[in-house]
C-alpha cells in the first residue's frame, strides 16, 4: 500500500483532547483510521503536530494545532466468492429471508475466514435474483452461536429493516450455570469494549453503551453445587457479545462459552453429566424466535429455529427439556 498525507487543523473542539480522538473525529471518512489503528501511526512516528513528530497518545490538542498523519491507501477489496454450500432456509419471498445458521459457521467472510461464510453461500443462492437485489445480513450472530440470521434482498428492505431493530421480538435460548432463583426479571448494564482486548466486551453500570435483555426462567435442573437452568431470553438492544456478557455477569455464565464461561461442570456430581457439559463444543445459545412487521407488506411475520441436535441433546441430558 502506498502511503498519503491526511492534514487536520484542530478546532475548538478539539482543545484539550486527546490527539487519537481528535483524529478519529476528523478521518471518520478514512475506513482504516481505527481507534487501534491511529494510536499504532502517532505511536510508530506518523503523525506530526505543527511539523514536529509527536509519539505519545496521549497528548492533548490545542485550537488551531495542525496535525498531519501519514495514511496507508487501502488494500483493493478482493470479490467475495459464491460457493455452493447448503442453506437452511426458514423463510423467502422476494424482499428478505431467514436462515438458520449452524454453531460453527462464520457469518461474513474476514481476514482469517475468506471462504466457506453463511454470505459465500448466501452470493451462490441469490445469483439468479433480478437485478438490483443481492443479499445483505441484518444483524450477526457469534460463529459459535446457532440459530435465525435474518437477509434483506434489496437495500430498502434492508433499510427498513434496520429502521425497525427495536421493534424487532429476537428470543434466544440459552443453557447456563448456576441457581436461577427468579422467574423472569431483566439485566440492564452497559457494554464496552475491554480495554486490553477489543475482541472482548465488559458490563459496567457506569460507563458503556446501554443495553437490555430480558430474561426468563424455562427450566431448571437441581445439579447440586453448579445448579443448571434453561432461559429465554429477548434482546431489547443488540449490542456486541449481549446475551453472553448479561448473563455472565448475572452469575449465570452459558454452558461452553469459551469468552465468558466458566468451568463449573467440575462441580456437577453426575459423571455422565459432568462428561457432557465438559465436552460441549460451542457456547449453548441459539435464536431461536424472531418476530417483527414486514418492511414491504406490513404483515407481522414470525419465524422459529428448530433446537440443534447437540443442544437439544444437553437440554435432555441435563433434565431440562421437560418444559
Amino acid at each position: 500500500m502506498s502511503p498519503s498525507i491526511r492534514t487536520v487543523v484542530a478546532d475548538r473542539g478539539d482543545a484539550g483532547v486527546r490527539l487519537d480522538r481528535v483524529l478519529r473525529r476528523h478521518l471518520t471518512g478514512v475506513d482504516a483510521a481505527t481507534r487501534t489503528r491511529v494510536q499504532a501511526w502517532i505511536a510508530g512516528g506518523q503523525v506530526t503536530v505543527n511539523g514536529a513528530p509527536v509519539r505519545r497518545v496521549s497528548r492533548r490538542a490545542a485550537c488551531g494545532d495542525v496535525l498531519a498523519v501519514v495514511v496507508p491507501d487501502p488494500a483493493p477489496r478482493r470479490a467475495m466468492l459464491a460457493e455452493p454450500v447448503p442453506l437452511a432456509i426458514l423463510f423467502e419471498d422476494d424482499h428478505l429471508l431467514a436462515i438458520d445458521k449452524p454453531a460453527g459457521v462464520v457469518v461474513h467472510p474476514s481476514y482469517r475466514h475468506a471462504t466457506g461464510t453463511l454470505m459465500n453461500a448466501l452470493l451462490f443462492h441469490g445469483r439468479g435474483w433480478p437485478a438490483g437485489q443481492r443479499p445483505s445480513i441484518v444483524g450477526r450472530l457469534d460463529k459459535l452461536t446457532s440459530g435465525i440470521v435474518l437477509v434483506a434482498k434489496t437495500r430498502d428492505a434492508h433499510a427498513a429493516l434496520q429502521r425497525s431493530g427495536r421493534h424487532m421480538a429476537k428470543d434466544y435460548l440459552a443453557v447456563v450455570y448456576g441457581r436461577v432463583n427468579v422467574v423472569r426479571g431483566a439485566i440492564d448494564l452497559r457494554l464496552a469494549l475491554a480495554s486490553r482486548d477489543r475482541r472482548h466486551v465488559v458490563a459496567s453500570s457506569t460507563s458503556g453503551a446501554q443495553s437490555l435483555t430480558e430474561f426468563e426462567r424455562v427450566a431448571r435442573a437441581p445439579a447440586r453445587r453448579a445448579g443448571l437452568a434453561l432461559l429465554r431470553c429477548r434482546l431489547i438492544t443488540g449490542r456486541r457479545h449481549q446475551i453472553r456478557v448479561h448473563l455472565a455477569a448475572r452469575g449465570w455464565p452459558i454452558v461452553g462459552d469459551p469468552v465468558y464461561g466458566e468451568p463449573r461442570w467440575m462441580q456437577i456430581e453426575d459423571p455422565m453429566l459432568a462428561s457432557a457439559l465438559r465436552a460441549f463444543p460451542r457456547q449453548a445459545l441459539h435464536a431461536h424466535r424472531i418476530a417483527f412487521t414486514h418492511p414491504i407488506t406490513g404483515e407481522v411475520v414470525r419465524i422459529e429455529a428448530p433446537v440443534p441436535s447437540d443442544l437439544a441433546a444437553l437440554i435432555e441430558l441435563a433434565g431440562l427439556a421437560r418444559h
